[in-house]
């Protein structure tokens, strides 16, 4: 019995060094498994976990989400073959921890390594945004890329970039931190280099390229040719005014554009949009000849006049002064505003220049025509006083035009200057229309012509070497003025007021004084009339020496000019009693007539 004990007891003490023996030949191969990437297979699926087997006593579990990218389907199926990363057992129930993301990570550094080591690119997909940068997926491995790297100009929108595949250069990389550093910028500003020197190479004058506009100013925009950017100023952009390029374009956008210039030296490009389009402006005399009429937008107010686009590319300009008939100094803002539909008429045309000349005006009534045409010289009108001139008074007309009464047209008998003084704005007059000059734009009223020129009326009866009766008006340092007639203003001058030097003195008449005096000189333009009391008195002595004999015959001057002087007074006293004696004739007759009645 002791001899069964003793074999059993050796038989199990055999076991359990056997069974030990085992477990700790499996913990060795298990330790030779952690921290390593095998290979292993799939053999179930369950719930949201992948059962795999890498060749130890039992399987382990991985994540279904470790096998697809976020927001894609898992696509693993029991009998797939992957490789996932041994993290370590359990427990000594043989459960194993896999991951197959620190797989793909593992795999992932030991390449991106080689790519650092030997300057390559790199793909790698941005799909998160950090502080001062954005996180890249490295085919498993997480890299930060810099704000600054993302790209050669700032980028505003980096949303396009994002989940799609990239090239990226590694600048820095960490394994034992877990830490690496990537640049997009690097990549691009290499391909830039690239291509800007076979760009450069083979570009020529008018040559057609796709570029995409890179940035935007007051006056023009900065296209990327791919490597080279060149100037797209604002007047290439388009054939119709442009007043900002953000009108026509965006950044980012991709467009065709022209090589205009190139200066091989500068390496700088002048690009044109419009020169791909055909040119409005050829045969532009054709579609717009002188004095046809077209309707049109207003694009452009200036001080100086209206730009009106007749069609995109070919703009026309209404000078101030052709805006209006009336409104002469106003600023055109207030007579159009921009994006107004107007009508126009073709002025001049000058291809060359590239200027067209329209009127405004032209195509409304012209008032001073419309007033020709219901005022003719001689029509009495009738209007307000809008103001006083040194030289005239202005009356506002229908038609919102003005008549100019010339301080010469006042009045027949006074002075323009006495009769302005008389005159307050907005006082209304009549006046008679004397001219109307359509061309000067020019109308030409008058107050006095409303009543007949006394002047016309007594010169008629006037001759020169009349003797008149005159009315001293005013009593002047060189002679005297008189009235002859009715409204007729004459002049004695000094020297004319006797024949004896010592009775020419002013001073001796008096306003109101009745003379008599010759007529010398009757001047129309003036309209006065020269006068002399020394030439009647001269006539008078000679008359009285025909008459009554000469000093020769024995007479003296004194009883020649007294009986001269006598014979006039009986005949003047004759003339009154023959007058007198035929008014009461015609008193009598006119008793008469009313006792027959």
């Amino acid at each position: 019995m002791t001899e069964i004990a003793t074999a059993a007891d050796q038989q199990h003490a055999s076991g359990k060094e056997s069974f030990a023996a085992l477990l700790d030949q499996s913990m060795d191969e298990a330790d030779g498994f952690e921290g390593r990437v095998v290979q292993g297979t799939v053999v179930g699926i369950e719930n949201d976990m992948a059962v795999i087997d890498v060749g130890l006593k039992s399987e382990g579990r991985v994540s279904l989400k470790e096998f697809s990218a976020p927001g894609h389907p898992v696509q693993i199926t029991p009998g797939d073959t992957v490789d996932v990363f041994v993290e370590r057992y359990e427990d000594r129930d043989g459960m194993v921890i896999l991951s197959r993301e620190k797989a793909r990570r593992e795999e992932a550094w030991n390449v991106l390594e080689k790519a650092f080591n030997s300057g390559e690119r790199i793909t790698g997909t941005i799909f998160g945004r950090v502080k001062g940068g954005f996180i890249v997926d490295l085919s498993g491995a997480v890299a930060f890329l810099p704000g600054s790297q993302v790209d050669i100009r700032p980028v505003r929108d980096i949303s396009p970039l994002m989940n799609t595949p990239q090239p990226f250069q590694i600048l820095k990389m960490d394994r034992s931190r877990n830490n690496i550093v990537v640049s997009r910028r690097a990549v691009l500003e290499e391909t830039r280099a690239e291509a800007r020197s076979e760009l450069i190479a083979n570009l020529k004058e008018g040559q057609v390229l796709e570029g995409v506009v890179k940035n935007i100013t007051d006056y023009g925009a900065f296209v990327d040719l791919g490597g080279v950017d060149g100037l797209l100023h604002v007047t290439d952009i388009s054939w119709k005014r442009i007043n900002h390029p953000t009108e026509a374009l965006q950044i980012g956008e991709t467009v065709h554009v022209q090589v205009i210039r190139f200066n091989p030296e500068t390496q700088r490009i002048s690009l044109g949009m419009k020169q791909l389009e055909a040119d409005p402006w050829d045969g532009v005399e054709l579609k717009y000849p002188k004095g046809a009429k077209f309707h049109g937008r207003v694009t452009n107010i200036t001080d100086y006049g209206a730009f009106i686009e007749l069609e995109p590319g070919v703009e026309g300009l209404v000078h101030v002064s052709e805006m209006s008939w009336t409104k002469k100094n106003v600023h055109p803002g207030k007579i159009v505003s921009t994006s107004q539909e107007v009508e126009v008429v073709v002025l001049d045309v000058d291809k060359d220049k590239r200027r067209i000349s329209l009127g405004l005006k032209q195509c409304m009534v012209n008032p001073w025509e419309d007033f020709l045409e219901k005022y003719p010289p001689g029509s009495v009108v009738e209007g307000e006083i809008k103001n006083i001139t040194e030289f005239g008074l202005f009356i506002g007309l229908p038609g919102d035009i003005d008549g100019m009464v010339h301080l010469s047209d006042l009045s027949w008998s006074r002075s323009g200057e006495d009769m302005l003084g008389e005159q307050q704005k907005g006082e209304v007059v009549r006046a008679k229309v004397l001219d109307v000059d359509v061309e000067k734009e020019r109308i030409s009223l008058g107050v006095k012509q409303l009543e007949d020129d006394p002047f016309a009326a007594t010169v008629g009866k006037l001759k020169k070497g009349d003797v008149v009766t005159c009315t001293v008006t005013a009593v002047l340092e060189n002679g005297i003025e008189v009235q002859v007639g009715d409204g007729l203003t004459g002049l004695i001058r000094k020297a004319e007021l006797s024949r004896d030097r010592s009775e020419q003195r002013p001073d001796r008449f008096a306003p109101g004084e009745k003379v008599d005096a010759k007529i010398t000189q009757l001047d129309h333009a003036s309209r006065r009339v020269s006068l002399s009391i020394r030439a009647r008195e001269m006539d008078d002595e000679k008359k009285a020496v025909a008459t009554y004999g000469s000093s020769d015959s024995g007479a003296s001057l004194g009883e020649i000019l007294g009986a001269a002087i006598k014979e006039k007074r009986e005949s003047a006293r004759r003339a009154a009693e023959q007058k007198k004696a035929a008014a009461q004739a015609a008193e009598e007759g006119s008793d008469s007539g009313d006792d027959d009645a």
